[in-house]
């Protein structure tokens, strides 16, 4: 894989313009990215700022506590597919994970890869809140949903992407699923790091900035 296509150039802070949604998505046309993540109101215009290109339009659902019911999740994400977005980052339910709730994770994550079909569904453990059994059972709990990737965080909570939780993550869905890790990721060793342990897309604001920092250090 081309280092570029790592990333989803993601943008999700609540004050959030329409000028920098297309700034992003400029950028992501220039890199030549794996997608732009955007929130799910943006996804009409991102839709159309990268028409023609192959850079994908990710959304994200339940976000950011992944607390919202599990038919408001599945609508959310049907409206965002019908807008035009063709990857879809849902936030577990991290309660259900907290009470050992497995089967019922994995019936969320089944309702929503209803709803994507072949397109792409990615799972948000959050992992700065779960303990290291609990990010192991919600990767089986998402695998078993028929998710397409499991990832470490909304970047919003106390924590973000860890090396040992990428490591694990990937020890525990195997070659079969993607892992994404995202949440305070800033410089190009990061990003080596985390791929090291495991992972196939990054999640990151700073995705320009580490390509230059990459190319600094050649």
């Amino acid at each position: 894989m081309e280092f570029n296509k790592l990333f989803d150039h993601t943008l999700l802070k609540p004050e959030a313009t329409e000028e920098q949604i297309k700034r992003l998505c400029a950028e992501a046309k220039e890199f030549d990215f794996a997608s732009v993540c955007v929130n799910p109101c943006f996804v009409p215009l991102a839709s159309e700022e990268l028409k023609g290109s192959d850079v994908n339009v990710c959304t994200v659902i339940g976000f950011p506590l992944g607390a919202n019911a599990t038919a408001i999740k599945a609508a959310e994400a049907r409206l965002a597919l019908e807008e035009g977005a063709t990857e879809i980052d849902m936030v577990q339910n991290i309660g259900w994970a907290k009470e050992g709730k497995w089967e019922q994770i994995a019936q969320e994550v089944y309702a929503l890869k209803k709803e994507c079909g072949p397109r792409v569904l990615k799972v948000i453990l959050e992992t700065c809140l779960l303990t290291p059994e609990e990010i192991r059972l919600s990767c089986l709990a998402a695998k078993k949903g028929g998710a397409d990737f499991v990832k470490t965080s909304t970047g919003f909570s106390k924590g973000g992407a860890k090396v040992e939780d990428v490591k694990l993550m990937r020890e525990t869905v195997g070659p079969e699923l993607g892992v994404k890790a995202s949440g305070g990721i800033h410089h190009y060793e990061d990003v080596l790091a985390l791929v090291a342990a495991g992972a196939n897309r990054i999640g990151a604001s700073a995705s320009v900035a580490i390509l230059e920092e990459k190319a600094k250090s050649c």
